[in-house]
């Protein structure tokens, strides 16, 4: 009873984690896409390092990825790897069908304030799933739950955090209009996402691995980010 049990938690949380890169590829290619939204994490790091030194994103995004994911084997374990790695993909393919089949166009190129509304409220929401449900959609997710850990700070805060500091660097390269519209985007994302993982939890310190109840106290340390894109 307890394997069958034990099987149909496992599926569900599959499930919630598909569901959830399901509907990030939706916002992120019908929202932020179609409406010219720019971008946080290490996609705008990415994009930055082509502008600024005309680095390949493919190669840096890549390059910014694998130590992060190493760090998280160790520190988080192989099953949140795998579960990064299942969301990752899935994220990919659903964002290559949308990009490839979807005619749904949604159009608010005249009302970037709902753009970036929805955009943070979707986004925000897929990626509580996600990380609710034991993975992560990329390297600068997994950093930073890292952060959150160290930092006692809410992950969603850490995300905005983050992103905010990409775009403002993606000034040099984005119109000032769009990346402004993501900065709150991703400021509506962070709340949403800190409400997604934290939803009937209590208290947030890490959405993926608890701490076990017979642990050793930490010292207090002093505190110190969808919108991400396929390609």
């Amino acid at each position: 009873m307890r394997k069958k049990d034990h099987l149909i938690s496992k599926f569900s949380s599959i499930a919630m984690m598909l569901f959830g890169t399901f509907l990030l590829a939706f916002a992120y290619f019908h929202i932020n896409f179609q409406n010219h939204l720019s971008e946080g994490g290490f996609v705008g790091l990415s994009l930055l390092g082509k502008y600024v030194l005309g680095v390949n994103p493919a190669l840096s995004t890549l390059l910014l990825d694998i130590p992060v994911i190493l760090i998280a084997m160790f520190l988080k374990g192989r099953k949140f790897v795998m579960n990064t790695l299942l969301a990752t993909l899935s994220f990919s393919i659903f964002y290559e069908l949308f990009e490839r089949y979807s005619t749904l166009v949604i159009d608010l190129r005249d009302n970037l304030l709902l753009a970036a509304l929805l955009s943070g409220l979707v986004t925000g929401f897929a990626t509580g799933l996600v990380l609710r449900f034991g993975g992560a959609t990329g390297g600068d997710d997994i950093l930073s739950l890292l952060i959150s850990r160290w930092s006692g700070l809410k992950v969603g805060t850490v995300f905005i955090l983050l992103d905010a500091a990409v775009l403002l660097l993606s000034l040099f390269y984005m119109p000032l209009k769009e990346t402004l519209f993501t900065i709150l985007a991703v400021g509506i994302a962070g709340q949403t996402i800190t409400l997604t993982v934290s939803f009937r939890k209590g208290k947030t310190v890490d959405p993926v691995v608890p701490e076990p109840a017979a642990a050793t106290p930490k010292k207090a340390t002093k505190p110190v980010h969808a919108v991400r894109s396929a390609h």
